[in-house]
């Protein structure tokens, strides 16, 4: 199990249940260092006093909040800890409301509630068993890393799950973003639906991170001193271009289903809805000589059958004369 983040308990009416917070997610980007490309020394950031110019060591570094231009009030983390903030070390459900309700652009990260000790287990799933009966999510207040946060409990497998949520106030609107008004008639909407009915699936959990791979093999081939995997080759699209919006529709609908199988379409040319097996370079090379191989077979073939077809004609017109 990863490392605890928070250690504290959930509560709601009377009821107390001491957790741990783990991480939920996790990161799997390929992330770069900052180099001198000279010779390859690492770029490191120093942290630099902005009065002496000097490197401050991570001791003599704390907090200050900027009342006015050059002008800073110190804060330090005990006169944070002693705030009279009711959640400052329980995370206190506030509401139980439809699941629906709740707008993911509100959803932020995710964590995993796991009990902190075996006197914990009974009221943990006491309120396991409420969420799932009552199909509702809690509405929790809680406060984190010197600010007050809201989140969402809900259960997923057996266990609490606490999605982080954004206030009100910190949702923008797109007011400003929408296009103006333009003429759509059924028929247009209606094929949309229909390719969005074409291109439906039940379970995603397959897709896969294939910049992720890319990067990889892109990488390996680097560290290995290989041949460096070939670019994608895309169909280059031109950008503001009007197009014919309902032949575009057409033409996606009878590709989603030639890629599906449904009409034989072994040649369509739509991006496949299932994700890429990650191969090395040297598998992607061995495909092509066994093709060309192939190839120089069946050509053989061809030409030796040809030759043999003209030697019997050329033997039956001299048995003529």
């Amino acid at each position: 199990m990863p490392r605890p983040l928070w250690t504290g308990a959930v509560s709601f009416g009377l009821v107390s249940i001491p957790i741990k917070v783990v991480s939920a997610t996790e990161d799997h980007s390929i992330r770069f260092h900052q180099v001198h490309l000279e010779d390859m020394g690492r770029v490191r950031t120093r942290k630099i006093c902005s009065i002496d110019d000097e490197v401050v060591p991570q001791e003599e570094i704390g907090k200050g909040y900027e009342i006015a231009k050059d002008e800073l009030v110190p804060v330090t983390d005990e006169e944070l800890d002693g705030m009279p903030l009711p959640t400052a070390k329980a995370i206190e459900i506030v509401a139980f409301v439809d699941a629906d309700s709740i707008d993911p652009i509100r959803i932020s990260d995710s964590y995993f509630l796991a009990i902190d000790g075996q006197v914990a287990a009974k009221p943990y799933t006491l309120l396991r068993k409420a969420l799932e009966r009552s199909d509702k999510v809690a509405v929790a207040k809680f406060a984190w890393h010197n600010r007050e946060r809201l989140g969402l409990l809900r259960v997923r497998e057996d266990a609490i799950v606490l999605h982080a949520m954004r206030w009100p106030d910190e949702i923008r609107t797109p007011e400003s973003l929408k296009p103006k008004d333009v003429d759509l008639d059924d028929e247009e909407i209606e094929r949309a639906v229909q390719l969005t009915d074409t291109m439906a699936l039940e379970d995603i959990s397959d897709f896969r991170d294939e910049y992720r791979d890319a990067l990889e093999d892109l990488v390996e081939a680097k560290s290995e001193g290989t041949e460096l995997p070939e670019p994608a080759k895309g169909e280059e699209k031109e950008s503001g271009k009007v197009v014919d919006l309902m032949a575009a529709l057409n033409a996606s609908v009878k590709a989603a289903k030639e890629s599906r199988g449904e009409h034989g379409g072994q040649d369509a040319t739509v991006h496949t809805m299932q994700p890429r097996k990650k191969t090395t370079t040297k598998k992607k090379a061995a495909p092509a000589r066994e093709t060309t191989t192939k190839k120089t077979a069946s050509g053989k073939k061809r030409t030796e059958k040809k030759t043999a077809t003209k030697k019997t004609a050329a033997a039956r017109k001299r048995s003529a004369s």
